[in-house]
């Protein structure tokens, strides 16, 4: 092929790639002079550095030529994104036009109004495209993003939910065990297969503000009285101090060495290698376990939801989404960005990437996802949607939405660490969890 026949070829391909794009945008006529119709406008959008914004930002160019505009797409690490963004939202300024909406921060950022209702877009046929279908995504994934005025603030692309795996599986079986159900369970189990063949019990990403709540919950505890109007902390309730002990003790007398420093890359290479049996992680991490090119436990894996304990199963789940600044003067282009990011076309072509946590239902139905999601025999998806389901009626994963649990989510964190590593009793490390939270919130503003 000649180099003019190269150009000529590439030129054709982004031609059609930018039609194609702009068949999922209605109202994109050419205006007077031929001129498109965000031509000019310049958008900023800014998420969190994830896989789907990486797709996003290498597809970039056929958004832009089918609608003239200019994308500066920002995608800094997950701190110093939520640290600029609720900054800038705070301020009501225009420096943003999409953003995403930080599970984390949906609750404070929706209600201070700092986003803009997307309701109006979708329900305007010159704007927004038939074919969208929001009722497509998860039920439980919009509940995160809809404020207590019943609209819609966000569209998610991920809904990521926390699962339980046993990556020797085997090692059970040959006892006449079962995969654990409950937290008692699980002790059983792994009070009879701990360092079997050399392989350790159980470990967890040390991030414990997301592992460690599942297994609070269903001892019966909560993070606050009651998310999100009352936020005064209950970390030293008779429940969470049992859940706590329960939860550092399977670090400490079933963990590898380091159990309290691992991450979750080191979690997931522990499970790929056969190093530790039980972990509960993201299913976007337990889902590499079923490469063959890099896991050793392929054949002996086995997945299931996080364990029931005497008050119930409360799987852990976090959604985010696309938003629009309150203070975005382009909303119109911007709401256009984000059909296009999230259009059944867009997620479609990003599950075929290898997306592995898709919010709309057509996604995690699709052929495509779920020959890759069942590892072993295991449903993954059919997993991540239960869990999903489980918080969506509970709602108790409201704990995690509100602006101020990040600072009560660093003392669960040391709490746990302290009792794993026998520098504190359950009781003692979670009076000072509490003691530091309430002062870490009053120090925020809050009135308790």
């Amino acid at each position: 092929m000649t180099h003019i026949e190269s150009s000529s070829r590439r030129r054709v391909l982004a031609a059609g790639a930018a039609l194609g794009a702009g068949a999922l945008l209605p109202g994109l006529a050419l205006a007077q002079g031929g001129a498109k119709k965000f031509q000019g406008v310049t958008l900023n959008v800014s998420t969190f550095s994830a896989t789907y914004p990486k797709l996003l930002q290498q597809w970039l160019p056929e958004f832009e030529e089918a609608t003239g505009a200019k994308v500066n797409f920002d995608a800094p690490s997950f701190p110093i994104y939520n640290q600029r963004v609720d900054l800038e939202l705070s301020t009501r300024g225009a420096a943003y036009d999409v953003v995403n909406v930080t599970f984390i921060y949906s609750s404070r950022w929706i209600g201070s109004g700092w986003l803009t209702p997307l309701d109006d877009y979708l329900r305007n046929p010159n704007l927004t495209s038939p074919d969208f279908d929001v009722q497509d995504f998860l039920p439980g994934a919009r509940a995160p993003e809809t404020g207590k005025d019943g609209k819609l603030y966000g569209i998610p692309w991920t809904a990521e939910a926390l699962l339980s795996v046993s990556s020797r599986f085997d090692l059970v079986a040959r006892e006449g065990l079962a995969f654990p159900e409950t937290t008692d369970d699980l002790l059983r189990v792994l009070r009879v297969v701990n360092k079997k063949e050399r392989v350790a019990g159980f470990v967890s990403d040390s991030h414990y503000g997301w592992t460690f709540v599942p297994y609070l919950h269903a001892f019966g505890g909560d993070v606050f009285r009651k998310a999100p109007d009352d936020l005064f902390p209950t970390l030293d309730t008779p429940e969470t101090v049992a859940a706590a002990d329960f939860y550092a003790n399977l670090l400490r007398e079933f963990g590898p060495d380091g159990a309290i420093t691992y991450q979750p890359d080191q979690v997931t290479q522990a499970l790929k290698q056969g190093r530790v049996n039980f972990a509960d992680a993201g299913q976007l991490h337990l889902a590499q376990l079923g490469d063959r090119n890099t896991s050793k436990t392929v054949d002996t894996l086995k997945f299931g939801l996080v364990p029931k304990g005497p008050a119930g199963r409360f799987p852990g789940t976090a959604v985010h989404g696309l938003g629009i600044p309150a203070g975005s003067k382009n909303k119109e282009a911007a709401w256009a960005f984000i059909q296009w990011a999230l259009s059944k076309q867009t997620t479609r072509r990003a599950v075929a990437a290898g997306y592995g946590s898709p919010a709309r239902r057509s996604d995690i139905d699709s052929q495509a996802y779920r020959s890759r999601q069942v590892v072993n025999g295991s449903d993954l998806a059919q997993l991540a949607i239960d869990s999903i389901e489980l918080a969506q009626k509970s709602g108790h994963m409201k704990y995690r939405t509100v602006s101020v649990y990040p600072q009560v989510d660093q003392q669960l964190n040391k709490a746990i660490a302290l009792i794993a590593s026998g520098q504190a009793t359950a009781k003692q490390a979670m009076q000072q969890a509490q003691a530091q939270s309430i002062a870490e919130l009053k120090r925020s503003g809050l009135s308790l």
